[in-house]
């Protein structure tokens, strides 16, 4: 297999691979939306009567079970995503290294350095993504706890039209996630961008550690989109075509969400560079 036809195929193995983790983390997270739906549907049937107490606090254990559910199914996610799925990732990026620089995918293993440098990206996601779940269960319960009293409010006030489950749903979407600057993106787009992002970052990681570690380069060449800056898409300093350090690299292996960015070995001494040619 050529060496462009290896890095196609790399490439388009580590977007399938983020394709189906973003399915599994969002299915994951259709048990909180489905929950919800039940929840409102259950307490809108509700009428004032001797057994409406009963009702409402049986569909709020049926919510409390599916949280339970939620909270099993994206924990799962998450500890495989950091145990298994990154740890991938990092030797897809130093595969693709090796593939690069012409040599044999056997030299490479797990080395104390590439050890460390994955542990401490998947921790940092690990907390990342689990910080995510903790604010969407917290939202969760909020919404629950406004949902079940408005639905006593009905009862007390015998009043059959004053729940209103749209209201509910709208001032607690549950499908979104909430961005820092209180921006609302739908669960499937955020976790599009959050997975690619760790994805990406810790295969280019995996690549620039391996230039070091088994290829002894002291710099990389960056493929990048043509407008691309190095520390952010509007940086003024280009990346494409330029020559890193591995520090700089590893400070910055990609400039920001569905960045493009990829490092290539460089070789200083000519005669190396001759022998990967």
């Amino acid at each position: 297999m050529t060496t462009p036809t290896r890095r196609r195929t790399l490439r388009a193995r580590l977007l399938t691979f983020i394709r189906d983790a973003t399915g599994r983390l969002t299915a994951a997270w259709q048990i909180l939306t489905g929950a919800q739906n039940t929840l409102l549907a259950a307490l809108a049937r509700i009428r004032p009567g001797r057994s409406a107490s009963a009702l409402i606090r049986a569909a709020q254990t049926a919510f409390q079970r599916s949280l339970a559910d939620f909270d099993r199914a994206v924990g799962a996610f998450t500890e495989r995503w950091a145990a298994t799925d990154l740890p991938l990732a990092y030797r897809e990026g130093a595969f693709g290294m090796l593939d690069r620089a012409d040599r044999p995918r056997r030299m490479w293993s797990w080395t104390t350095r590439h050890q460390n440098a994955v542990t401490a990206l998947s921790a940092q996601y690990y907390a990342d993504l689990t910080g995510r779940l903790q604010e969407a269960l917290r939202r969760a319960r909020a919404f629950m706890r406004a949902a079940v009293d408005a639905a006593r409010s009905r009862i007390t006030q015998f009043d059959v039209g004053s729940f209103d489950a749209d209201a509910l749903r709208e001032a607690h979407p549950l499908a979104t996630v909430i961005y820092i600057n209180d921006a609302r993106h739908p669960v499937e787009t955020w976790a599009a961008a959050a997975l690619s992002w760790q994805a990406v970052t810790t295969a280019n990681a995996g690549a620039v550690a391996t230039a070091y570690e088994q290829l002894s380069c002291t710099r990389v060449q960056v493929r990048d989109g043509a407008d691309c800056g190095w520390t952010s898409h509007q940086d003024s300093d280009l990346a494409d075509g330029t020559y890193r350090s591995i520090d700089d690299a590893l400070a910055h292996p990609v400039a920001h969400p569905n960045c493009v960015r990829e490092f290539l070995p460089h070789f200083d001494r000519p005669d190396i560079l001759g022998a990967a040619a």
